[in-house]
């Protein structure tokens, strides 16, 4: 069954490397309500030793705090502060795509396409661009399945 468009698979050695080398992670989408996914994921992966760093307009702009963190804007306004290793997508497929875009310009080693979550044009350019790309899945699924507890810890130099 062979296709002339390549269609984006995910890998357990990229899965595994974006979730033992990710410290820490913008995770745009962020939300206040307990019901909503992005919310346990951005505690759970708190948990498991990963700073998150939650992005959201709405709350931005009344200078909200979610789970301990400051919520910015957007990337741009992030990594003016911080190096991040992740970008964690909880937006439709369309809108991941600009995302993705400003993922690379910010220089993100990854970035994850939360379940549902699925451009593949998107994904190519990141790919291009030197990233590490999950796409359609969850940290928090693949981690216990990859025996993956949490970002790898520093080595000594």
């Amino acid at each position: 069954m062979s296709s002339s468009a390549e269609t984006f698979q995910n890998t357990d050695d990229v899965l595994g490397r974006i979730l033992k080398s990710t410290k820490t992670i913008a995770l745009v989408g962020a939300s206040k309500n307990t019901e909503r996914a992005s919310n346990h994921v951005m505690s759970t992966l708190q948990e498991m030793g990963y700073k998150v760093i939650p992005i959201n307009p709405g709350l931005a702009k009344q200078n909200a705090i979610l789970h301990g963190e400051k919520v910015y804007s957007n990337l741009q306004e992030v990594s003016t502060e911080y190096t991040i290793d992740m970008v964690d997508i909880f937006r439709n497929s369309k809108d991941a795509g600009p995302i993705v875009d400003e993922a690379i310009g910010i220089g993100a080693k990854s970035v994850w396409l939360q379940v549902g979550v699925v451009n593949e044009d998107a994904a190519k350019r990141a790919i291009d661009a030197g990233l590490d790309v999950a796409m359609n899945t969850c940290p928090l699924i693949e981690a216990p399945r990859l025996g993956i507890n949490g970002p790898e810890k520093a080595s000594s130099l």
